[in-house]
């Protein structure tokens, strides 16, 4: 059996402002974006540049029971890994960029990792993850990495 997550959604406020930070800011690819008229809204998804991987849905909030999650979707807890080849690179380039770090770099038994808030104020973890992780050797076994 081989199965894989396909998306993660993530409510937003609003699709162009989060196109543009994803896009501008984080360097993501923006894969799709079609709007759909039986339901007015638009499925929008975007990627980390290079990953085949996990996708975001943006997904704008439509009522009021979903505001209330922007920016909060996991309690307060990081919500998001974002796996880089390269940590300085990526790190200098987010806060050049205007990126909110919230835990500074940091080296763990893992690698490296720093806590940034989106424009919304989920929390990220920006990470490197040591060769001999085992996350390491699964994407380099698929090719990814």
């Amino acid at each position: 059996m081989r199965q894989s997550i396909l998306h993660i959604a993530l409510v937003v406020r609003d699709y162009d402002e989060a196109i543009e930070f994803y896009t501008q800011k984080l360097h993501f690819q923006l894969i799709e974006d079609t709007y759909q008229p039986e339901q007015d809204k638009r499925w929008v998804v975007v990627s980390p540049p290079g990953s085949a991987g996990t996708t975001l849905l943006l997904a704008r909030a439509s009522k009021p029971e979903q505001e209330a999650f922007i920016g909060n979707q996991s309690g307060g807890r990081v919500f998001l890994f974002l796996n880089t080849d390269d940590f300085w690179r990526d790190y200098d380039d987010m806060v050049s960029r205007g990126i909110k770090f919230v835990r500074n770099p940091k080296k763990e038994a893992y690698g490296l990792v720093a806590v940034f808030e989106d424009l919304y104020g989920n929390l990220w973890d920006l990470l490197q993850m040591n060769d001999d992780h085992p996350i390491s050797a699964r994407q380099r076994n698929a090719g990814t990495g």
